[in-house]
């Protein structure tokens, strides 16, 4: 079975996103059976589901932080994925995983992800 879960925009995050290629075509969380799959803009990410281990609704992003392309946190070298500043979905990893480069050099504990239905994909990435 395979879940689709596209981003929320928020009207301030269009522009920006849209700069760097991100729109609602180019923006999807993709939960299949096994896997996790990100895909935003030129951005992509994929693990298995059992590599999540777990996961928490987070809200009150800082534009200026989040807006445009995929953003690396200095603090814990999380990614972010974000249209909006509401809400999202933190997913931790059992294993980093790459993403924001392509060399894999650079990976990542956790992400975050804006979509529209952050309590849906928690259910869906739940063991």
């Amino acid at each position: 079975m395979t879940r689709d879960f596209g981003f929320a925009f928020e009207g301030r995050y269009r522009l920006p996103a849209l700069l760097f290629g991100i729109r609602p075509a180019t923006a999807r969380v993709v939960v299949t059976d096994d896997d996790l799959l990100v895909r935003f803009g030129a951005w992509r990410l994929s693990t298995t589901l059992a590599n999540v281990s777990g996961t928490q609704e987070t809200a009150g992003y800082a534009w200026h932080r989040t807006a445009g392309p995929a953003h690396l946190s200095l603090a814990d070298h999380g990614i972010t994925f974000a249209t909006n500043s509401r809400r999202g979905l933190c997913v931790s990893f059992v294993e980093p995983v790459r993403a924001i480069e392509p060399t894999g050099r650079l990976r990542h504990p956790a992400m975050t992800v804006t979509v529209a239905d952050p309590r849906t994909l928690a259910a869906a990435l739940a063991p």
